[in-house]
């Protein structure tokens, strides 16, 4: 299976149109003009048929994640829903403490 092709599968999908691929494109700062993505999408037997190289590929399934996820949050921040994680004292850490004592 080629690149081509699984670029096709993504496509059909995720029901994305040329102007969606394009502004997931621009999510990772690749630009592509509709002219360039539809030689993507042709048969191989097209004279106009362009090979989608692994980087065109690769940028476009990060700019999926981005566009279906969101952006990453940033280290410092916490993402939207999720508050800082609390930890419940484990009482069984205590029994671990009064069991050392004890063998000593």
């Amino acid at each position: 299976m080629t690149n081509n092709d699984i670029f096709k599968k993504l496509r059909v999908a995720h029901k994305l149109r040329d102007d969606d691929i394009i502004k997931i494109l621009m999510l990772v700062d690749l630009r592509v003009t509709k002219s360039e993505l539809s030689a993507f999408f042709r048969r191989e037997d097209h004279p106009n048929y362009v090979e989608c190289g692994d980087q065109i590929l690769r940028n476009f399934l990060n700019g999926l994640i981005i566009h279906l996820r969101g952006p990453m949050p940033k280290k410092s921040e916490t993402p939207k829903g999720h508050s800082a994680r609390k930890e419940k004292p484990n009482p069984n850490n205590n029994n671990l403490k009064d069991n050392k004592k004890s063998n000593d």
